[in-house]
């Protein structure tokens, strides 16, 4: 597993609890849609802080909130 897997992962079941889209996940974190859709898609492998900022935001959570979790915490990841 990757970084960017495991950041793909979380924003999933994130999205599926508070039953939102990916593009409504977008306009709460207001970031661009390609941006949020590179992200999902893997097509961006390593986010910069200030998206998972945003992104945190959006979810209304704080960056370690978005980050703390047990794929996050307990894995050793491959090189990307």
């Amino acid at each position: 597993m990757t970084y960017s897997d495991a950041v793909i992962r979380r924003l999933t079941v994130l999205c599926a609890e508070r039953d939102i889209t990916v593009n409504k996940l977008a306009t709460l974190s207001e970031i661009t849609q390609s941006t949020v859709d590179n992200l999902m898609k893997g097509k961006t492998r390593n986010p910069k802080l200030k998206t998972l900022h945003k992104l945190a935001i959006g979810l209304d959570m704080t960056v370690s909130e978005l980050l703390d979790f047990p794929e996050m915490n307990e894995t050793i990841f491959d090189d990307e």
